[in-house]
């Protein structure tokens, strides 16, 4: 008589579990535009959704304990001139975010802790590259300020959004449209799927495909007979992916592991209304007092509810074999740093006693004059009066006026600051 043996894993049993009622946002028209992205993205801090907005694109982004109703007016994040395709929080400053339109344009906006009196409407800076719409956006995950977007021109551009500069430009790749992009953990390469069913893994700082046309898969999972996209999230922590379908009522997850059959099913988690989309919490923003191992926002035609995954356990204590040390919110590199060749893995933190979001950090856009960099063009010209080397009085003047100058503008961001303090009180004293 032969026993069944029962794979060991920790994973076995998740628990998927919708909150409660009081913990969804209500009356939110999430947009209608037919597009394959998550339509949300989420953060320790906030929560944003692309919604519907007359005159151009549109998202509104809520802190994350605003839960209920939402106030029609509430002040949406606004400057895009056609729909808003896709948004990304930045992984190394929870309160920067970029989106990317069917205008051709990325924008990156600075996002206060407060809570805005009326709509956001100038970004950060503006990335102008791609010649139709942007429907893809991923920020580098352990490079400072690198972001990633791909567009209708079936071209990836990676920027450095510290500079507004274009730091590489990947063209003639892909034949066709651009399903989807994704760096590897520590962001030395892409994986890219295509209209010409071809799965690419590129190195981008090379311009070269590494890999592509795998012949034999390791593992084939039957999964509907649907023709719904599915938004793939994958939790390196504990090696699960989920599974959410796009106009789907269902999140399947599987275990993945390095032997074979290498995907073991583990459940699925199904609710009465399809999906419109979906968000994902990074791990550093789940609740590991409850055995929280990975939380869902997922969209509804008016609502948006978190989803809760758990492993069920009777002690208190913090589950060392649940949590990892995980990635933080710091950059293990600078932008020439990874452009010059250097890799690094993410900086981990710790999650044994819970993750705190530090206060607003600004993110500081520095254009450098590309005029400095170009070479004189056309026949050389005699030095005219113009060109002559200043005088050492007027060179002392320039720099006199420079230092003001330079102390007006600190005088005045200390004014901001203590304004934008007086404001986090004054919402936090009426929570």
């Amino acid at each position: 008589m032969s026993r069944r043996v029962v794979r060991q894993s920790k994973f076995r049993h998740v628990f998927g579990q919708a909150a409660k009622a009081d913990q969804a946002y209500e009356d939110i028209r999430v947009s209608k535009v037919t597009w394959d992205s998550s339509f949300c993205a989420v953060n320790p801090k906030f929560l944003a959704i692309i919604v519907e907005a007359g005159g151009g694109g549109a998202f509104i982004v809520l802190p994350l304990a605003k839960t209920g109703r939402v106030d029609k007016n509430y002040p949406l994040v606004t400057g895009h001139t056609a729909p808003v395709l896709d948004i990304d929080w930045c992984p190394h400053n929870d309160n920067v975010i970029a989106s990317a339109s069917d205008d051709t344009t990325i924008m990156v906006w600075q996002i206060p802790d407060y809570t805005p009196m009326r709509n956001i409407t100038e970004p950060i800076i503006t990335l102008e590259g791609h010649s139709k719409r942007v429907g893809i956006l991923s920020w580098h995950p352990t490079a400072r300020n690198v972001l990633l977007s791909a567009g209708g021109d079936n071209m990836i551009i990676i920027w450095n959004v510290g500079t507004g500069e274009v730091l590489l430009s990947l063209e003639d790749m892909h034949p066709d449209i651009i399903h989807s992009v994704c760096w590897n953990s520590n962001g030395s390469l892409l994986a890219t799927t295509c209209k010409d069913k071809t799965l690419r893994i590129i190195d981008p700082r090379k311009g070269q495909v590494v890999a592509n046309n795998f012949e034999e898969p390791v593992a084939l999972q039957e999964m509907d007979t649907s023709n719904g996209v599915l938004l793939p999230f994958y939790d390196p922590d504990s090696s699960i992916i989920y599974l959410c379908g796009k106009g789907d009522s269902s999140i399947r997850y599987f275990e993945i592991t390095d032997e074979p059959p290498f995907v073991h099913y583990l459940n699925t988690f199904s609710s009465k209304e399809p999906q419109r989309g979906m968000g994902f919490m990074p791990k550093r923003g789940l609740d590991v007092s409850k055995c929280e191992i990975a939380r869902f926002y997922k969209l509804h035609e008016r609502k948006c509810e978190p989803i809760i995954m758990t492993v069920p356990r009777k002690s208190d204590l913090f589950q060392d074999d649940l949590y990892p040390d995980t990635p933080g919110p710091e950059p293990a590199l600078e932008a020439d740093e990874w452009l010059a060749g250097q890799d690094a893995e993410p900086v981990l933190i710790s999650l044994r006693d819970g993750y705190v979001p530090p206060k607003h950090r600004e993110l500081r856009v520095t254009k450098r004059n590309i005029l400095d960099a170009r070479p004189p063009t056309g026949p050389r010209r005699s030095q005219s009066a113009s060109d002559a080397p200043l005088s050492q009085h007027t060179l002392e003047t320039l720099l006199e006026e420079i230092k003001a100058l330079r102390e007006q503008v600190q005088a005045q961001e200390q004014r901001i600051t203590a304004l934008e303090n007086m404001l986090c009180e004054l919402v936090d004293g009426t929570d």
